[in-house]
C-alpha cells in the first residue's frame, strides 16, 4: 500500500479508469459480435461498429494500426453484403 497521500489517490483513480477501460471494451466487442451476426440490418450493424471502433481509437483503447485493421475486415463484410 503506498503511504504518500498522492500515491493513494493515484491508486483510486487508476481503478476507476481501468473500470470505465474495461466497460467500454467490453461494450465494443458486443458491437463488433453484432455485426458479425447480425442477419437482417447487417449494414446498419457494421456502420455502427467501423463508428465504434474509430471512436475507441481516439480514447486510446485500441492501437490505430488494429482499428485499422477491424475497419477494413468490416469493410470487406459491408461490401460483401451490398
Amino acid at each position: 500500500m503506498p503511504n504518500i497521500k498522492s500515491a493513494k489517490k493515484r491508486v483510486k483513480v487508476n481503478a476507476t479508469k481501468a473500470a470505465a477501460n474495461k466497460a467500454r471494451k467490453s461494450n465494443l466487442k458486443t458491437i463488433l459480435k453484432n455485426a458479425d451476426n447480425a442477419v437482417d440490418n447487417k449494414e446498419e450493424a457494421i456502420k455502427v461498429a467501423i463508428k465504434r471502433v474509430d471512436q475507441a481509437c481516439a480514447k486510446g483503447l485500441m492501437h490505430k494500426n488494429k482499428a485499422a485493421r477491424k475497419k477494413s475486415q468490416l469493410a470487406k463484410k459491408l461490401n460483401a453484403v451490398g
